[in-house]
């Protein structure tokens, strides 16, 4: 019986050959999609999850309030980790994790490493990061100790064993034993680094007394608690420790510290410190969302055509019944056929996902998988889900095929209903409102990109080339040589760039009452060059001069938002205010206007500027548009002259600044592309149904042709209904996506406004493509020769 059953359903589904491939082709898009989304959001849940302690690591955070602000730290001071780790009985490890760049040599080979990080001895107990060579007990035990990934091991040292031989660090050719190699840290890790040095190496030799430096920050730092420890009351005597051990210090420098207990698993997704928010929850909700509207679309239009062929199949259903067959039968007859289809779109999904796998993790930026069939789990759930899906998309038709009357349609009285016709309305109002939805949201999400990038930002990031000297010795000397170079319009140096990051620097500057007032201040070192290069706008007093000597120890610059902070309503009124920076004290000289040097995401921060000639390592140099490559290739000549034993390397600061906006230009790309599929797979249901409405009014539609009606009045007829459709989908639309992009857009400081014509946009967007759609078939129909339209009856 059962084989019986297979081949009547194959021979079924072949008979009506369009409707089937309609179907599968429909399913297999939307289950295409929605695999790949799932993919992305279990990558993106997935960070951290290698670590099988997880649940007891917590990243320590820290906020300070100052009598201006409340600064929220990601992460401590540097004394906090090496004096909390015996001060608790619930802590039984903590470590710091400093990034750091190096210079790194072995004879001729040589790179700046980007990836590299200062940990702590106890950093591979408390992370599961696998050490495939060396003892993870003792590799970091010792000052100059490092420890390689595989990749940067094979890099310096080739097929050869790497533990116990030397590798050069820095300028100075410092020399540092490998001691480990590690697998590649994956990237579903919020901890990333290639090279891990020895934190001792920092703390007893290249900067001595920093364990006890209760006033610098500049590390993360994490703890692993005893097992059944409660983080919320370890966090609770946290205060008293910090009292006991800088109580004294907070009170002097007016600077209260507070520490928190942020767990390992949320940080990457949910934290909104400084410098950690990579991840964005906001986007894996959407995408989950658009994962389930784009597998609804795909059911409702297997729905839709399967219940509209219903009457095609009346009389099918009444001879069997009257041989004998039970409405279980029928019903198990027809989720058959559907769980056929969907296991053909399943196969299809398993070929197209594997084929544009490495296209969606170029959209998405990271390798979400490296392979479908990499994760058979994964498949076995998409093969039980696909016969879930087949089981519950043919459950609804299957039962109202089964429920016929025999004798009514046997005597040719049968009827579709009105309950089937109001079903197929429901859901392709549905279908459209999820449709329509997407399209506003994807306007809305370029808009904002494109606002992002037109907007002032206050400097001149065209034609700018970044060079880091990484505080090389000849880096004076660099500057000067480009300088003399054709092409060259200007050359400047500094610590920072805006859209990098720079130092907070704990300052002391007179407010409006005349009192030092204490707070945490961007700090940018520059030269005299800097502001006259990027056209910043001086409001009040001058920039730095070479005229005035006393420009390179005793001023300052400061931007509009500081001078705002410090209660003073003109910028003039903070000219020749005293101000203690670093060991430094001077006059406030001039007020630059404000600038966006972070991202339009954030509100623009109160920032100091100072001439501090040691401490500025970027060669940032403005060139001509003619001669380009020549240009950059005359500089990298200079380069290897006087710096040869770093390799050359440049970016142009306007793709620096817009690489901030990269994770936020992935999620626009990625949300067009899985919106245009939503709106493909609503034109396949509607496509279909267009064409079972056009046969159904076949001789209808020859009928008012012999009377008169033209090729135009006919489509209109054949369409409107289906515009209707599409015209409520839109008022349902409308406020759904308003209210989900509001939220989304919340995410940013500057951002747009949402405006009436975009939902006109969608909406007329959506009735085009719709009536498009249906035209196709009407125009076939409404062509069709009306004697033979009359014949088919």
């Amino acid at each position: 019986m059962i084989k019986n059953y297979f081949k009547t359903a194959l021979r079924n589904l072949w008979r009506h050959k369009g409707f089937s491939f309609l179907n599968v082709l429909g399913l297999a898009v939307g289950m295409t999609a929605c695999a790949l989304i799932v993919l992305y959001v279990t990558f993106e849940l997935s960070y951290d999850s290698m670590h099988k302690k997880s649940d007891r690591i917590y990243r320590i955070i820290c906020d300070i309030k100052t009598p201006t602000e409340v600064i929220n730290a990601s992460g401590p001071s540097w004394a906090v980790a090496p004096h909390i780790d015996g001060a608790f009985p619930e802590i039984e490890s903590a470590v710091r994790v400093s990034r750091e760049s190096f210079l790194v040599r072995r004879g001729d080979v040589k790179f700046q490493e980007d990836k590299s990080a200062f940990v702590d001895s106890a950093f591979f107990h408390v992370f599961d990061f696998e050490l495939v060579k060396g003892d993870r007990r003792t590799a970091l035990n010792n000052p100059f100790s490092v420890v390689l990934s595989e990749s940067t091991a094979k890099k310096y040292f080739g097929s050869s064993n790497p533990v116990g031989q030397t590798l050069l660090f820095t300028g100075d050719a410092i020399p540092a034993k490998v001691t480990g190699v590690m697998k590649d840290i994956p990237e579903n890790s919020q901890i990333r680094a290639d090279l891990l040095i020895s934190m001792s190496t920092l703390t007893r030799n290249l900067n001595k007394g920093l364990d006890d430096q209760w006033g610098n920050y500049g590390s993360s730092a994490y703890v692993l608690l005893k097992p059944g420890t409660n983080a919320k009351a370890l966090e609770k005597k946290l205060p008293a420790f910090l009292e006991k051990m800088n109580g004294k210090q907070m009170k002097d420098s007016k600077m209260y510290a507070t520490l928190f207990l942020e767990p390992l698993r949320d940080v990457y997704l949910y934290s909104t410190r400084d410098g950690s928010k990579t991840g964005n929850i906001t986007n894996v909700y959407i995408f989950s969302m658009i994962a389930v509207f784009i597998l609804a679309i795909a059911c409702i239009n297997f729905i839709n055509l399967t219940t509209a062929r219903s009457t095609e199949r009346a009389k099918e259903v009444g001879i069997r019944k009257v041989v004998g067959a039970v409405k279980s039968q029928l019903a198990g007859q027809f989720i058959g056929e559907s769980i056929i289809l969907c296991l053909t779109a399943f196969i299809f999904t398993l070929i197209v996902s594997a084929l544009l796998l490495p296209l969606f993790n170029q959209l998405a930026g990271k390798t979400v998988s490296s392979g479908i069939f990499s994760n058979l789990t994964f498949v076995g759930i998409l093969f039980i889900g696909s016969i879930i899906i087949g089981f519950l998309a043919g459950l609804y038709p299957a039962l109202i095929l089964a429920s016929f009357k025999p004798v009514l349609i046997l005597k040719g009285r049968f009827s579709s209903g009105s309950r089937g016709i109001l079903l197929r309305k429901v859901l392709v109002v549905t279908q459209f409102t999820i449709s329509i939805s997407l399209i506003i949201g994807t306007i809305i999400v370029y808009k904002q990109m494109s606002y992002m990038r037109s907007q002032d930002l206050g400097f001149n990031k065209d034609q700018v080339l970044i060079l880091d000297t990484n505080g090389d010795k000849a880096k004076k000397s660099l500057k000067e040589e480009i300088s003399r170079l054709p092409n060259i319009k200007s050359i400047a140096m500094s610590s920072s760039v805006p859209g990098g990051g720079n130092p907070g620097a704990y300052s002391e500057i007179e407010n409006k009452k005349g009192d030092l007032q204490v707070a945490n201040l961007d700090l940018y070192f520059v030269d005299f060059d800097y502001i006259t290069q990027f056209n910043m706008k001086m409001v009040a007093g001058r920039p730095f001069q070479k005229e005035f000597a006393t420009d390179t120890t005793q001023a300052m610059v400061l931007n509009e938002a500081a001078v705002k902070m410090f209660g003073y309503s003109s910028p003039d009124q903070a000219l020749g205010k005293r101000f203690k920076q670093w060991g430094r004290e001077g006059k406030i000289v001039g007020v630059v206007k404000d600038f966006h040097f972070r991202s339009l995401q954030e509100n623009i921060k109160p920032l100091s500027m100072r001439i501090e000639p040691d401490g500025c390592n970027l060669i940032t140099v403005k060139i001509a548009g003619s001669n380009l490559p020549g240009t950059i290739r005359s500089i990298e000549s200079k380069w290897k002259e006087l710096i040869p034993n770093r390799p050359f390397s440049y970016e142009f600061l306007d793709e620096f600044f817009d690489s901030q906006y990269r994770a936020q230009q992935r999620f626009g790309n990625l949300f067009l592309n899985f919106a245009v599929l939503a709106i493909f797979i609503s034109c396949l249901g509607l496509l279909g149904l267009a064409s079972y409405s056009t046969m159904q009014r076949t001789r209808e539609i020859g009928i008012r042709k012999v009377m008169g009606a033209s090729v135009s009045g006919i489509v209109n007829l054949l369409s409107v209904d289906f515009l209707k459709l599409v015209l409520v989908a839109f008022v349902i639309a409308s406020p759904i996506a308003w209210l989900t992009m509001h939220y989304w857009l919340s995410d940013f400081a500057y951002r747009i406004n949402i405006v009436w014509w975009i939902f006109a946009l969608a909406g007329i967007t959506a009735a085009v493509i719709a009536f498009v759609t249906i035209s196709f078939q009407a125009i076939k129909a409404a062509l069709t020769n009306p004697v033979k339209s009359l014949r088919t009856e």
